[in-house]
């Protein structure tokens, strides 16, 4: 009798025991997949950032190679990340339920360890994509990439003022582009309206002959 309570009170602290360490593989469980799921967020980011940005070709080269070195860590880390909490949210509940007589223990022990390095991976990861975006605002708005942007935009608003002013000027032919009598015609207009309004000449060349329509 007193044998038979004995294994009971030992069944029973097992049992215990037991419910404690599926509650700890829980946690761990579902921390993994929380993340995970970031990881896999800021993964994507990362690889948009390497192949959907424009990067200026005026840009210092130092600064080019700094937000291409910080996405790719980026992007490496989270990915690391997403395998690793993913195999840890497989295979440790696995190990717990199929696994030998103590395997729980084992199994939650083990997840604490791989989980704060999957933790920690996730922490570096977040940091290179937050260096990477100071680089990007670097890339974007560096003093040595503003002038050439500006006289893009300088040049592509002038191009599209003389496409908006000139057309009218010519006839429905000479903005065709079949046939040399056209083009004859188109040049031999450009020059008499040059002639009778001296503020045409500011067109470009390559309006005054046709070229752009």
């Amino acid at each position: 009798m007193l044998f038979a309570d004995k294994r009971a009170l030992e069944t029973n602290l097992k049992v215990s025991l037991l419910q404690i360490r599926e509650k700890e593989l829980n946690f761990y469980t579902q921390n993994c997949l929380a993340v995970g799921t970031q990881s896999a967020l800021l993964a994507g980011f990362a690889y948009a950032g390497l192949t959907q940005v424009s990067i200026p070709p005026e840009a210092p080269y130092a600064v080019k190679l700094l937000y291409l070195l910080f996405t790719t860590s980026a992007m490496s880390c989270e990915l690391i990340a997403v395998l690793n909490t993913t195999l840890l949210s497989m295979l440790g509940p696995g190990l717990a339920l199929r696994g030998p007589d103590g395997s729980m223990h084992q199994a939650v022990d083990g997840m604490m360890l791989e989980y704060r390095r999957a933790f920690f991976t996730f922490g570096l990861g977040l940091l290179a994509f937050h260096m990477s975006a100071l680089m990007f605002g670097w890339l974007m708005f560096s003093p040595r990439a503003r002038p050439m942007r500006a006289g893009r935009l300088r040049a592509a608003a002038a191009l599209n003022a003389v496409s908006a002013v000139a057309p009218p000027l010519f006839p429905a032919s000479a903005r065709s582009r079949g046939g040399e009598h056209d083009r004859v015609h188109c040049r031999r207009s450009t020059r008499a309206l040059a002639v009778r309004r001296p503020h045409l000449r500011q067109v470009p060349a390559a309006a005054r002959h046709g070229r752009l329509w």
